[in-house]
């Protein structure tokens, strides 16, 4: 139950159980300590379990996660789409486009963060004027006859040494 490692979660349905049986062991004779150690759990992680009387739920899934203060609004990356498909970059990767504007003193965002923005969108496939690269089944050779498929061996082999 409590084998799972360092910051996982543990369910409040397996909390109590677990908090039962260490009780259980507890009254039975056997030290906090050892119980825990036998369940997988430090006995810190039981104690904050139990603070103020009963097992408390999991609090991370409700927690707040701030928004970063430098994340692209929405404006930056419509721009960043924009950009990428006008014509003289519509045939381009970030990895060129992105090098191209520094060149021209333009920073709107990474090449990461171009790549990123681009697979949100859907947008990242193919980009250029020559034919995406298409997967062909390997040729195989069936031979209906004696001597009708030859073939030879180029496997390269090093020379044979000391003789």
């Amino acid at each position: 139950m409590g084998t799972k490692g360092r910051g996982s979660l543990t369910s409040t349905a397996n909390r109590d159980i677990i908090i039962k049986l260490v009780e259980e062991a507890v009254t039975s004779g056997a030290s906090q300590q050892k119980a825990c150690e036998e369940i997988g759990i430090s006995v810190r992680t039981l104690q904050r379990w139990c603070q103020a009387g009963a097992p408390k739920a999991d609090q991370r899934p409700f927690s707040k996660h701030p928004e970063p203060a430098n994340k692209l609004s929405a404006d930056e990356c419509e721009e960043i789409l924009d950009l990428v498909n006008q014509p003289e970059y519509q045939s381009l990767p970030p990895s060129q486009i992105v090098p191209i504007l520094a060149d021209q003193g333009i920073y709107i965002a990474s090449e990461s963060t171009f790549y990123r923005i681009m697979r949100q969108a859907g947008e990242q496939n193919h980009r250029g004027r020559s034919k995406p690269p298409s997967n062909k089944p390997k040729s195989t050779h069936c031979a209906t006859e004696p001597n009708r498929v030859w073939s030879w061996d180029i496997t390269y082999r090093a020379p044979i040494t000391g003789c």
